[in-house]
Parts: structure tokens; sequence; C-alpha cells
């Protein structure tokens, strides 16, 4: 649906936001009819969005070339978080089969990780590949404490932690265990370092609702303590993708919260759904995809994401 959308405009807090912004470009709804819709990724090649509609258990995919939407893959395991790594191969996270995995080229799945040290994993949410070839994925427990997202299990782990798959060895190392509810998740675009987001304030009372800025050591995969970068002031924070000029376009409660590379908040898209994702795609990555609640939106903007991962 095209045209005003209630709920729906710019909220301008540093005139540097007007910069990022193309004031008669208009918000779009592509879609609507999903129960929580969650990790868009865009696929350059084909031109079209995959994301997850987690509840229903399916993935749906929408065709920019004519605004077509078709069910890709149903049952999906509850899919969450989804990203494309160089090789234009589909990576997802998956609630109930507590699994990553890799969509090959003729379709068949790869099982990317599933269990930490002989323990099954929570509940993979978002994941992101990086210039090496390594998927670094997020494990809160989100899949397994209710059957909504997933099936109610114990956690066989103990911990939510965010979880690092070797392309050389296929083995996977933990490298953040301090975490209540790792979410999303991005690289900075010289990947020096990495931004995880904390939404461990939705079932502890005075739980985290902030980003975290980890720096990465010269070995491309230690990674600082980590400092929080931002503290959401509209629920909470989580996906978000960053943009060539190193500010981060993170998901919030009233939409979309865009910060500078100093942690200040310098505007806001505002979607009248709660947003729980975006990615940056089209010819020329100059436009913002967003899951909000049951709908799919879209931006046009004046930036370009650093990746389309």
């Amino acid at each position: 649906m095209f045209g005003t959308i209630d709920g729906t405009g710019y909220e301008i807090l540093d005139p540097v936001f007007e910069d990022c912004i193309i004031g008669h470009a208009k918000i779009e709804r592509l879609w609507s009819g999903g129960r929580w819709v969650e990790g868009p990724a865009y696929f350059p090649a084909g031109r079209y969005l995959i994301w997850s509609d987690i509840p229903n258990n399916r993935m749906m995919r929408w065709d920019e070339t004519d605004g077509s939407v078709s069910v890709f893959r149903d049952p999906s395991n509850n899919s969450n978080g989804h990203t494309v790594d160089q090789q234009g191969r589909l990576i997802s996270c998956e609630h109930l089969s507590r699994r990553v995995i890799r969509t090959e080229f003729d379709g068949t799945l790869k099982v990317i990780a599933d269990r930490y040290r002989g323990d099954r994993l929570n509940s993979p949410n978002d994941v992101v590949v990086k210039s090496d070839g390594s998927v670094w994925f997020t494990d809160p427990s989100y899949g397994i404490i209710m059957d909504y997202e997933g099936a109610r299990a114990e956690s066989e782990i103990g911990a939510c932690n965010v979880y690092r798959w070797d392309p050389e060895s296929q083995e996977i190392e933990s490298m953040a265990t301090d975490y209540v509810k790792p979410n999303g998740l991005a690289f900075s675009p010289d990947e020096t370092a990495l931004f995880i987001t904390d939404t461990g304030g939705t079932h502890e009372a005075d739980g985290p609702r902030h980003m975290r800025r980890h720096s990465i050591g010269a070995d491309g995969k230690t990674l600082g303590a980590g400092e929080v970068f931002a503290t959401s002031t509209a629920g909470f924070f989580d996906g978000f993708r960053i943009d060539t000029g190193n500010r981060i376009w993170t998901s919030a409660m009233d939409g979309i919260h865009c910060y500078d590379s100093a942690g200040t908040l310098v505007g806001k898209i505002l979607i009248p759904e709660i947003v729980s994702n975006v990615c940056f795609g089209g010819l020329r990555g100059n436009r913002l995809f967003i899951t909000a609640t049951t709908s799919l939106y879209a931006i046009y903007l004046n930036v370009n994401g650093s990746r389309l991962l």
C-alpha cells in the first residue's frame, strides 16, 4: 500500500538527521498479515526480500520487480533472523529446531550449528556473516520459554550467549557470555567492532534494554568487554543495521531510531507498529526494509547500507 500511512513520519532530533532522509520519500507498507514478522534479508541478484512470520511458522518472499508476495518456506521451524553470505546463500536462525542453517543453491539445507559442547542451543535469534566467512549469531531463550514462537523446553546450556561458527573447522565457540538476552547484532563497516543488543528487560524487571559495542582483536574474532553504546528510549532495541557513515538504524517500539557513531540519537522514522528488525537493500542499497509486528514496510533514504548482510 502506497501513499500516506497514519502514524508514520520523521522526528528530527539533530539537524544532521535531515541529511539522512529524503523529505518527499514516503514510508510504504509493502505487505501485512503476519503475527510477529522478523529477520528481513535482501537478495540483490534476484531483487527480492525474505523475512520470517515466526508464530505462523513460515517464511515470506517479496519481489521488488512486481511487488508480489508469496510463501517462501512453510513450515519454517519458526525461523527468526536471516542474512545472506558472500556467495549469495541464505543463512537462517530457527527457533523450533534450535539451530542455524544455510540454504544451498540447490535448495538443500546445511546445518551450521545446533549444539555447543554437546548441548542443544536455546533458540538462535539473529545472524550476520563476517568477510572471512565466519557466521556470528545470538542465542537467547525466546523460542523455548513459550510455545508461541517455538516449543517450551529447558535450556541445556543454561545461558544465553553469542557464538561464532568457523568456516574452516566447522566448529562454534562462544564469543560473549555475559548477556541476559542477546538479540540483534551487526559489524561496523570496517569490522573493527561488533554491536550487540540485549533485550533482557523483556523478562527481568531491571534487565538491560541497551546496545553494546565490542572492539574486535587483531585476530579478527576476539571481542573486547563491550561498553554500552546506547540505551533504548522506547521499548527495546532488537535488530539493526549500519550505514556507510557509521550511523546505526535500529528497531524500537515507536519505529526506527538513528544513532550517530558517538551513540547520540539524532532522529526517528515513526512506524505505527512495534519494529522488530531492518535491513538495507534495493538497487543502490539506499532502501531500508522494516519488519514491524504484522507488516513489512520500506523507505528510501539518503544513505547507503554498509553491507546487505
